[in-house]
């Protein structure tokens, strides 16, 4: 392995273990201030199914964690993931209403002059 793969190796193990412990951080500060509730379903949750309660940022900031944990919601593994898939609907419309730019490319744009060029030789 070279320098430059160790190096890039160390600074993304370096960053996952700073994201863990800034959600381990959080995490263990929305358990303590909220009901081990789901913000959504309200299925209830013990010690043993916690691990399935999760923290949802409200205005999808992850780096913004109040003490106060007003940023925070916890809701449960499938809720989490349903609030988050209302983000972008099918269309590619996220919830600003703006439209992510469709693809333009056209795998069949030259078809027709490669059939022709082709039938002439």
């Amino acid at each position: 392995m070279t320098v430059k793969n160790e190096r890039l190796d160390q600074v993304v193990l370096e960053a996952r273990r700073n994201a863990e412990k800034r959600e381990e951080g959080y995490r263990a500060q929305a358990l303590k201030l909220f009901p081990w509730v789901c913000g959504r379903c309200a299925r209830t949750f013990t010690h043993s199914n916690l691990q399935l309660l999760e923290v949802h940022h409200k205005n999808s900031n992850h780096n913004d964690n109040p003490p106060d944990g007003s940023n925070w919601e916890l809701l449960c593994t499938y809720c989490h993931e349903n609030e988050h898939s209302k983000l972008k609907d099918m269309a590619g419309r996220t919830l600003s209403g703006t439209q992510t730019p469709a693809s333009t490319f056209n795998p069949f744009a030259d078809l027709k002059a490669l059939l022709e060029s082709k039938n002439k030789d």
